[in-house]
């Protein structure tokens, strides 16, 4: 704590908050409310037939609407706190070579994870082939059928890359918070932070102070919205199973095996590059991050944990401020590995379902777009089904195959959280581990 810049301190302080709601048994409250949910579903579900649908309908809007009031207030404040994280985590970085070193490191590391997670989902729907099993005449209407003669997309043209490329440099940074897209905000915010590093520590204060002051209002209207966070699981839960059905959700248990098979691949795959990258046993490793993981379950957002992920870091896994405060902000906009690892899962499972064939062309186009992809994602809920979109178009599934499975999605949202915040923490102890070893060489 003495040891952290002034403007830090205050960070740190709020992340006491944190501590009580883990004290509090938060993430007990929410595994509950899950259950409660899937109960109260049940019951107001048309399996039972104890309700009419009107009054189904009226009763799950009214449930899920604390769910709605929680998504909305993270998706409000994504914005200011990705910038204000990303601005400040860069002036902890008094060393410039320093701060480049960690970003390359990060971001080969992230980039190779997230290609890695996105073939295993290939391989593991290939292997289970989750598809078969459904039939999507029953789950969706006959407008939704396959354009199986599409032609795929595929990469674009070299004379298309030029353009691509000047389109990641935010033209107008405000529209470009205001549209959420976030690969943007953050290039904006380093730009912001390089330049402020480069002029006098004077001049620069202000507008650190600024930030600051953000930052602490953003993880501020954090906290509230975590609040919610019981009342939002139980209601969009209940929402979920009422308006399905068992026998739907029945149906699609392969699928939803098959994601969650691919999502503890990954966390295995995690929990052994932290124990070769951390210093410590990996018991104790996995009893820091268990409850970190448990709420970004229920939150389904890496930002909404980014506080709490800061204090993991910090004070439990023992990582240097300049390395956590800059790769936890930077990590919860571009790790998203179980979110590609469920695009190749979803995407190959919905070519099975609509007996659309893939070539190898198409596999590397799922790969490289749901790693392209995952990098601009917001690190809020619902994230997935938008990138997701994006990979069926390419491959010539129509995006309204995303019918099929959002049901499921929200489930499986949390899960896959859980192991993009794993991923962060684990980024982290191997940026600092490499940076040890350098430094042990040199």
């Amino acid at each position: 704590m003495r040891g952290l810049p002034l403007f830090f301190q205050p960070l740190v302080e709020l992340t006491a908050q944190f501590d009580r709601f883990i004290t509090g048994r938060l993430w007990l409250k929410v595994l509950i409310a899950l259950f409660l949910g899937v109960l109260c579903g049940i019951v107001l579900g048309p399996d039972l037939h104890w309700v009419s649908s009107d009054n189904v309908k009226i009763i799950t809007a009214w449930l899920a609407l604390p769910g709605q009031l929680f998504l909305a207030i993270i998706q409000m404040i994504v914005v200011p706190l990705v910038l204000a994280s990303v601005v400040r985590g860069l002036a902890a970085n008094n060393n410039p070579l320093a701060l480049k070193q960690n970003g390359i490191i990060a971001i080969i590391f992230i980039f190779i994870s997230t290609a890695i997670a996105a073939s295993i989902g290939i391989m593991l729907a290939l292997y289970i082939e989750p598809g078969n099993y459904i039939d999507a005449g029953s789950l969706i209407d006959a407008e939704v059928a396959p354009l199986t003669s599409t032609a795929v997309s595929g990469f674009p043209g070299l004379s298309e890359l030029p353009d691509k490329v000047s389109a990641l440099i935010p033209k107008n940074p405000l529209a470009s918070m205001a549209s959420g897209e976030m690969l943007q905000v953050i290039l904006f915010a380093a730009v912001l932070g390089a330049a402020l590093l480069s002029i006098p520590a004077t001049q620069s204060k202000p507008l650190f102070d600024l930030l600051g002051a953000l930052q602490e209002v953003s993880l501020r209207i954090v906290s509230w919205a975590m609040l919610l966070a019981p009342l939002a699981v139980f209601g969009l839960i209940t929402k979920l199973v009422a308006n399905l059905g068992i026998d739907v959700l029945a149906g699609m248990m392969i699928y939803v095996v098959t994601v969650i098979s691919g999502i503890f691949l990954i966390a295995l795959l995690y929990f052994l590059v932290a124990k070769l990258t951390w210093q410590g046993r990996i018991s104790t490793f996995i009893t820091h991050v268990r409850e970190l993981m448990l709420l970004a379950f229920s939150t389904s957002s890496s930002a909404a944990v980014m506080p709490l992920t800061l204090d993991v870091t910090e004070n439990k896994l023992g990582i240097k401020a300049d390395i956590a405060r800059f790769l936890v902000p930077l990590g919860a906009t571009i790790n998203m590995t179980g979110t590609a690892m469920y695009q190749g899962i979803a995407t190959v499972f919905l070519a099975q379902v609509f007996n659309v064939d893939l070539s190898l062309t198409n596999y590397l186009f799922i790969v490289t777009m749901s790693v392209a992809a995952s990098v601009g994602s917001p690190a809020t809920p619902g994230a997935g089904i938008i990138i997701l979109s994006m990979v069926l178009e390419g491959v010539g599934i129509p995006a309204s195959g995303v019918a099929l499975i959002l049901g499921v999605d929200r489930i499986l949202d949390m899960c896959r959280t859980a192991v993009n915040v794993l991923g962060d923490v684990v980024t982290c102890t191997t940026v600092q581990f490499i940076k040890q070893r350098n430094v042990m060489k040199t």
